[in-house]
Parts: C-alpha cells; structure tokens; sequence
C-alpha cells in the first residue's frame, strides 16, 4: 500500500475525501505578485522605494530588466504546482523611459501579455502611486495640490484601461487593485479633507467605462506604514465603506492591520455582505513587513475560513511579499506553496460534521475529531499533489542550480 493509499483511509475514517480534496486545491487559482523578483523597484522611474515600503537585504541575483524578471518568473511559475496568475504592479511597464504613468497605455505591457498567454495565465493589475517624483509630501490621490492629483487620477484611469486589456487578450478576469500610501507623519490637523479628496478620486476614475464582468476593481487599506504613522487616508473604515459605496470588492493584505487584528476573522463578515472579496496574502513579523508566507497558524486560518465558508470561488487569492535577503525565486515558491499547504490542510478538514457536533452541541466528539486532524498524514496527501503536478517536492536544487548559473552573473 503506498503512503497516499494508507492516507486516504485514514483521512476516510475522519470523514474527508482526500480525492475530493486534491479536485479542488488544482483549481484553485494564486495571483503571484512579480516584486519578489526584484525588490519592487520596477523598470519606470527610477526613484528609490517609498510609500511606507522598504525590502531589506541584498542577496545576489536581483532582477535588473525585464527579460530577467520574466526568466526568474518563468522558473518560479515551474516550481510551482496548480494554476496560477501573474500579479503586475503599473512600474513594470516597458518603455523607453520618456512615459508616465498618467500616460500609460497597453503596448507597455504586451510583454507582459505574451509571458502570460505563454503559460496560459491571466494578469492582475496594480496601479504604482509610490516611488515617483509625483508623489508630493506622501500624497497621491488624496493631494491638495490639483496638479498632482489630477496626475495620479489620469495614471488610475489608464490602469484600469489596461486591466481591461489584459482581460481581453488573456481570457481572464483581471483583478485590479488600488492602494495608495497617503497619510501624514504625526498628528493632521485635519483627516476629513485628505479623505474627501481621495473619495472624490476615487469616484472619477471608476466613472471610466469597463466590463465588470471582465475587471474587478478592488480598494487596499492600512493601518499605517513608515512616515505615516499617526493617519492613513485609506483606513480599513474609509475603504470597507468605499466599495459598499461604489459596489466594488474589498481587499484585504493580512499585513495591514492591527497586531491584535485576525483577517481569518474578517472574512466571514464581508463574504456576508459582498459577492466576492480579495486577500493578500503575506506575513507581518512586526508590522506589514512583507515576509515570505510560511505554513504558520495564520495562514492556516484564512484558508480554513474560506473553506468553512464554502467561499473558494468567491475569494480572488494573491501573495504579496519581499524579501531580499534570501534567494528570490526561493522566496516566490516557498510562500506560494504554504498557501497551497494551507488550502489543502483546510479541505482536508470535514467542516459539514464538525459544524453539525457543535450545533448538536457535541463538544466531545469534536473535540476529538478535531486533535485527530492535527496528526493525520497530511503531508502524504501533499505529496500526491505534487506528484500529480508532476513538481519535484525538492525545489531547493534546481534553485541552487540556477543561482549558479544565471544569478551569480548579475553584477
């Protein structure tokens, strides 16, 4: 009897259909965010990282240009089992350098575009209100100052335009995501204004036409970030109340609140209220600071909550981390997979029985059940899902290999 044989009895008698498990978790589409691959830097301005961001470390091999982005791509994507999409930010744009980005249109991507039909992929979109010269005092679309705003409205517009492009030329809904980094150091005299402002564009650039059925614009809060720490103009409030407003989908990052804040405890709520909702997927040490997705207790929970709330097909999923100081491709697989981990953990868990013992009341019973789970042979059952990918569980080695080969060589 083979390891996944034995496990699929064991995990019989607890109630779970290991192969219903596996069915499920290869459909189950992650949006892979391309700035692992070269610390978010992006290929338009040329300005430092800002906006509260920071990637730390300097570990070699960081991509420099395009071709180099889309090979680590290329390799992470072959690491990587089930179906995934490519997660772009507006600064990857390829251009001669004379662009910007309220000027943005598709050429700059069709690249991009011929990665993607490539692999048979679909493309999410990020408009970049950080690390430009337009950013003026930390503000975007939230500026008093109508020159920039206007600048950063035109730049959103052109996005979105272009997100309905991916979506077309992919064949698949393109996710777009708007985030802005607007806040103040200390204390502001005044909050409703920087709020207003950013309401008002907010509402012009989602006045531009687009096919909701082929573009889901999402809106990003936080908490804080570096250099605004006293307020953020698009808080968790503002936000979950903007895309009730306008109808839009609310996106959660996990990074982006509250230490004591559980987004696993969020979900529930706003599947209530909204057709579908988006999560970023990362892991805050401190704050939002972005490091790999480990198979940690976090993760497990935001993958059981959207299984125990029978939302896999409501919840667009994506990563969102950056760590320079270990190899970046690395950083991309490992991350992906323990999301993948914790997906398959939370299928292999019989919810339907475990609600019906706690609403008959029958703590003893799941309680059992429960502590049962915790050393099932889970980790035959992801073993299968490898192998039925046909992806080595050893991805460390042909990383190795490859950081030989082509890292060592980007000086």
């Amino acid at each position: 009897m083979s390891r996944y044989t034995e496990a699929k009895c064991i995990y019989e008698k607890l109630g779970v259909s290991t192969e219903d498990a596996l069915s499920a978790l290869k459909d189950i589409t992650v949006s892979v965010h391309c700035w692992q691959g070269d610390d978010v830097c992006g290929f338009d301005s040329g300005e430092a990282l800002s906006g509260g961001i920071q990637a730390t470390g300097n570990y070699i091999g960081k991509a420099r240009t395009p071709e180099e982005l889309m090979m680590d791509i290329e390799k992470a994507f072959s690491l990587i089992p089930g179906k995934k999409k490519l997660n772009l930010h507006a600064c990857y744009a390829i251009t001669d350098g004379t662009v910007g980005r309220d000027q943005l249109n598709p050429e700059h991507f069709e690249k991009w575009v011929e990665l993607a039909k490539k692999h048979g992929v679909g493309i999410d979109f990020n408009p970049t209100f950080f690390s430009h010269p337009m950013v003026k005092d930390g503000l975007t679309l939230s500026s008093p100052d109508e020159q920039v705003r206007r600048y950063w409205v035109n730049h959103g517009i052109a996005c979105l335009k272009i997100s309905q492009y991916f979506a077309e030329k992919t064949g698949f809904p393109c996710v777009m995501n708007i985030w802005i980094p607007d806040g103040y150091k200390d204390i502001p005299a005044d909050r409703f204004g920087p709020r207003a402002r950013f309401k008002a564009s907010l509402d012009e650039i989602l006045a531009t036409e687009y096919d909701k059925e082929k573009v889901y614009i999402t809106l990003e809060s936080k908490v804080f970030g570096i250099g605004v720490e006293s307020y953020t103009v698009g808080s968790a409030e503002f936000c979950l109340s903007y895309a009730d407003y306008k109808g839009i989908t609310p996106l959660m990052d996990n990074g982006h609140y509250h230490p004591t804040e559980s987004v696993a405890d969020k979900i529930s709520s706003l599947l209530l209220f909204n057709d579908k909702i988006a999560l970023h997927v990362t892991r805050a040490v401190r704050w939002d600071s972005d490091h790999v997705v480990l198979f940690d207790d976090e993760t497990r929970a935001i993958a059981a909550e959207i299984v125990r709330c029978n939302a896999i097909d409501r919840v667009f999923l994506a990563t969102d981390y950056f760590d320079a100081s270990i190899n970046r491709i690395s950083a991309w697989v490992t991350g992906v997979r323990n999301l993948q981990k914790a997906l398959l953990f939370a299928l292999l868990t019989p919810y339907e029985r475990l609600k019906e013992l706690q609403d008959n009341n029958n703590m003893t019973e799941l309680m059992f059940v429960s502590e049962e789970l915790k050393t099932a042979p889970f980790g035959d059952v992801w073993q299968e899902f490898l192998d039925r990918a046909e992806v080595e569980a050893d991805y460390l080695s042909p990383i190795n290999k490859y950081e030989k080969e082509v890292l060592v060589n980007r000086k």
